[in-house]
């Protein structure tokens, strides 16, 4: 009886660990992850950068949140599910209002297609006014 039991158990297990591994998981991938805006001039105000985020999973993603690392850049990006294999944008503006210089801002996007974030970059340089 006991090993009939044992027997039953290490089924069960076995088939758990194979149904965990086929489980459909969304993937969060950026083509260019980096984007340098060149020299720009703090007089013409904000610039902004569309990145494309695409599922290559299988399951849907879902962007929880997006961060910039300062207050002079802002992103937006889609509250809906993406579908796997479709794509979405991340717009991403800076604000050069009193930041001559080089300049380089991190963007996280947290999902369920990445453990931790995902970290996308602008970069460039500010000629004051």
């Amino acid at each position: 009886m006991k090993r009939i039991i044992f027997l039953l158990a290490a089924v069960l297990m076995a088939v758990g660990m194979v149904s965990a591994q086929g489980a459909k998981k969304a993937v969060l991938t950026v083509e260019q992850n980096v984007y340098d805006f060149g020299t720009i001039k703090e007089a013409d105000g904000p610039v902004s950068h569309l990145f494309t985020v695409k599922n290559t999973g299988d399951a849907p993603l879902v962007m929880t949140r997006v961060i910039a690392s300062c207050g002079c850049t802002s992103p937006e990006w889609p509250k809906e599910p993406i579908a796997p294999g479709k794509t979405a944008d991340v717009k991403v503006t800076f604000d050069p209002e009193g930041r001559p210089g080089m300049f380089a801002k991190t963007i996280a996007i947290y999902s369920n297609g990445k453990r931790g974030s995902y970290i996308l970059t602008i970069r460039g340089k500010v000629i004051g006014k």
